[in-house]
């Protein structure tokens, strides 16, 4: 395998992570339906949950004690913290010669919740394949 060969491999190996981890984000992030729970909203809940683990069953205690750790690990968590500008910036590098090289089209990325700002960036527009 020649060096030339080697390095297109890498490449394609480098500009797939950076497509991967930015489309792996954006799902992360996705709005939830429903109304959004707050901080204060999660402690009322945690509050609740206390009072009703003195005098629920063994089931009922089982549920609320799941609940309680749901809600904990997700007050714990906060507001998601992570930041997508710097995937954002590594998917926009090399999504275009990534989108050319496999054919995939502006109609693709946007069904996969990549904002059209983005692709703008990037250089894909709705006219290109």
């Amino acid at each position: 395998m020649s060096a030339e060969h080697k390095a297109a491999l890498a490449e394609g190996r480098a500009q797939g992570r950076a497509i991967r981890d930015y489309l792996e984000a954006l799902d992360a992030h996705r709005p939830k339906p429903g109304r959004k729970r707050t901080p204060d909203s999660i402690k009322k809940r945690l509050a609740k949950i206390g009072d009703e683990l003195t005098t629920a069953d063994a089931m009922k205690r089982l549920h609320l004690t799941q609940e309680q750790m749901d809600l904990e690990a997700e007050l714990a968590a906060g507001d998601g913290g992570t930041d997508l500008s710097e995937l954002e910036s590594g998917f926009v590098a090399v999504v275009k010669a990534y989108s050319d090289r496999k054919g995939i089209s502006y109609a693709a990325w946007r069904a996969q919740g990549v904002p059209a700002s983005v692709l703008k960036a990037a250089g894909i527009s709705r006219a290109a394949g």
